[in-house]
């Protein structure tokens, strides 16, 4: 047991047991590493399984993982960046820097495979870009209105973030802004705005003012040669086991990308990502680097929904929502926001904020406990169950916190 940090590292060894009994052992999961930081130390750090299941490669520690939407919030962050900066305000209309889209509709009836739109009962702003309240959809995206024409044209491969743009500015918009939660590409579109108005590449943006200054040296949109043999497959789980979706040779990862996805086009490592988390615990600054000011992060780790609801009672997104993680749970400037504990049926405190991405990754960071934990694995539709597991295993280990301080003999 750590006197200093008020964990228990028998109990987080337990975690272990559990993840390779529950999910690695039935082929849940190929691999997973786990890292657990609290007050300031590194407290436990472990990987099992196998990276490259074909190949029976151990998982390291340093491997590279497509972190997909975990890219999410260091896109919001850019945009805050130049939010501090006086370049926009989270009320501007998007139009201000996307003019195509001042006239953008959304969708009212189809009928006879013509659909009928109607003008947004307001301007789409740049809040809702970071709420998901935009409008938008998402390629990915199920039983909606209009994710198929999302598909059918191919604006989820859009060559550039240019020609993304354009090719949205002729879909209609799900819903009115500001009228549902519906996860979407408006990540992506945030990209294209840091990018216009800091008038450089976004990638440059995110590498010379966020990824540099904080020392994620393994972190880029894509895997240079030098560091090919730490990227590894990607699998996906379907009702007929788990199988390739994207080799770890031959990936587009391995080449510099035409379209460069805010929403989720970063590779990280563990320690990579422990870093920019460790920046957020400590209020927007790492070892002297201030990339945000605590009360900008502050604001970004609020619930933003219209009239405090909670993501269950605005949600049209079958993505990223389940009943058991959307009850109780709102959403601030590019993360996930616990408002009750209890109403989420998980544990946590209010305030804590997090986000994952689509290949099983996940961070969850706790202001009141001095708390991050990052989980990584590369598996599309990994069970979401392993979220709730790894925060029970956590929270379980905590043998003093600030909300009910204690001792154990």
């Amino acid at each position: 047991m750590s006197t200093t940090t008020g964990i228990s590292t028998d109990r987080l060894h337990a975690w272990e047991a559990h993840v390779k009994a529950a999910y690695l052992d039935p082929g849940l999961l190929p691999h997973a590493l786990t890292v657990v930081y609290r007050r300031g130390e590194l407290v436990h750090q472990h990987a099992q399984g196998y990276a490259d299941v074909e190949a029976s490669r151990a998982l390291r520690d340093t491997d590279i993982f497509r972190i997909y939407s975990m890219t999410k919030p260091v896109t919001s962050l850019a945009f805050m960046m130049l939010l501090e900066e006086g370049r926009v305000t989270l009320n501007d209309p998007v139009s201000s820097v996307i003019p195509g889209w001042a006239n953008l509709g959304v969708w009212a009836q189809e009928e006879g495979g013509v659909i009928t739109t109607e003008p947004p009962a307001r301007p789409m702003r740049m809040i809702d870009l970071l709420r998901h309240t935009s409008g938008l959809s998402y390629h990915i995206q199920q039983g909606g209105r209009v994710d198929a024409l999302y598909r059918e044209r191919g604006i989820g491969s859009a060559t550039d973030l240019a020609g993304f743009i354009d090719a949205l500015a002729d879909v209609p918009l799900e819903h009115h802004p500001g009228e549902a939660w519906h996860y979407s590409a408006a990540t992506d579109v945030l990209g294209y705005v840091v990018e216009r108005l800091s008038g450089q590449p976004f990638e440059n943006f995110v590498r010379t003012r966020i990824l540099e200054p904080l020392g994620m040296t393994d972190t880029d949109f894509s895997v240079p040669p030098d560091k090919a043999a730490r990227f590894m497959p990607c699998y996906v789980l379907t009702g007929r086991g788990r199988t390739l979706f994207d080799p770890a040779h031959g990936s587009r990862y391995l080449a510099a990308p035409r379209f460069v996805s805010g929403g989720g086009g970063l590779v990280s490592t563990a320690a990579d990502y422990l870093r920019f988390c460790r920046m957020l615990l400590r209020g927007g600054e790492l070892d002297g680097a201030r990339i945000v000011g605590p009360k900008t992060l502050e604001l970004m780790t609020r619930n933003h929904l219209p009239g405090g609801a909670d993501v269950a009672s605005l949600a049209r997104s079958p993505i990223a929502v389940s009943a058991s993680a959307s009850r109780g749970v709102g959403f601030g400037l590019g993360f996930a926001v616990t408002l009750d504990p209890v109403r989420a049926q998980r544990l946590g405190n209010a305030g804590d904020f997090s986000w994952g991405g689509a290949a099983g990754t996940y961070f969850w960071i706790d202001p009141v406990e001095d708390l991050a934990v990052i989980f990584m694995t590369q598996q599309l539709m990994s069970p979401e169950r392993v979220q709730d597991d790894l925060r029970t295993f956590v929270y379980s280990a905590l043998t003093d916190s600030p909300t009910r301080p204690h001792t154990l003999a």
